[in-house]
């Protein structure tokens, strides 16, 4: 067997999440089915993160083991042609060590929040959350400061996280506005159930004036979920990578199986 790394991409709007559960059909119900369907039994994935209803991903990183015969080419381009019509799309396949796991591997995960801000509700843009009231970007920016680096992140992780601590080391929170959207860009080794969305949440009052900059750092020493903003909706996230030690993905990651060679 052949241990396959797949860069994913998809649209979460309108599903239950990626993982499996008894509610409904996840995303990965339906990557499994359609790997089913290219060897012809049950494939069982692994993930790198696992996305909540109605969170989008450009960079997620998933596993599946296949059976020697297939190239790269031919995992890639069967998978999509079985996951039709769907917005779900394997956009790189690269064989890895049989060891290598795309949670337990990772070392890094980068997420994006997009705001559209203006008045009138979006017409074309699904990957938003839509602010009419004018944010203060700058004023954003100056709260993000203050959560950046490790913190007990207690008052910004949902009820619900399984996660043993709340405490978590935030590399990455930069404010950026280009026209129309607000991009909140988050990075760190892993993140807590809600972090990002909650933390938007908060960004969001500091933003319409309603919090000062101070009020988020109260919120965090409060460690109290009260004390945070509001959950953002998850329109608006997507995860955008995941970051190895050496990236299976990238030109200097080692294609380990012949099995991985494809006729160009």
């Amino acid at each position: 067997m052949t241990r396959w790394a797949l860069l994913i991409e998809y649209d979460g709007t309108g599903t239950i999440g990626w993982q499996s559960q008894a509610s409904g059909e996840a995303l990965q119900d339906r990557l499994e089915a359609a790997a089913a369907k290219l060897v012809g039994n049950r494939v069982v994935s692994l993930i790198a993160g696992r996305t909540d209803a109605g969170v989008h991903a450009t960079g997620q990183v998933g596993a599946v083991d296949l059976p020697d015969r297939f190239d790269a080419r031919t995992v890639q381009e069967a998978i999509n042609y079985f996951l039709r019509p769907l917005p779900l799309v394997i956009r790189l396949a690269v064989a890895v060590d049989p060891a290598w796991h795309p949670r337990f591997d990772a070392i890094g995960r980068r997420y994006r929040y997009t705001i559209l801000n203006r008045r009138a509700r979006p017409g074309l843009e699904r990957h938003v959350w839509h602010v009419s009231r004018d944010l203060d970007q700058g004023a954003m920016q100056a709260a993000a400061d203050r959560l950046i680096g490790r913190h007990d992140f207690t008052s910004f992780r949902a009820a619900a996280c399984q996660a043993k601590s709340p405490w978590r080391t935030l590399d990455v929170l930069t404010v950026e506005r280009d026209g129309e959207k607000i991009h909140v860009r988050a990075e760190a080794r892993s993140f807590l159930h809600h972090q990002v969305r909650n933390l938007v949440g908060t960004l969001k009052l500091v933003g319409e004036g309603r919090w000062m900059p101070d009020r988020v750092t109260a919120a965090l020493e409060a460690r109290d979920r009260a004390a945070a903003g509001p959950t953002a909706p998850p329109d608006g996230l997507t995860l955008t990578g995941v970051a190895y030690p050496l990236d299976p993905f990238s030109p200097a990651g080692p294609d380990r199986s012949p099995a991985a060679r494809s006729p160009h």
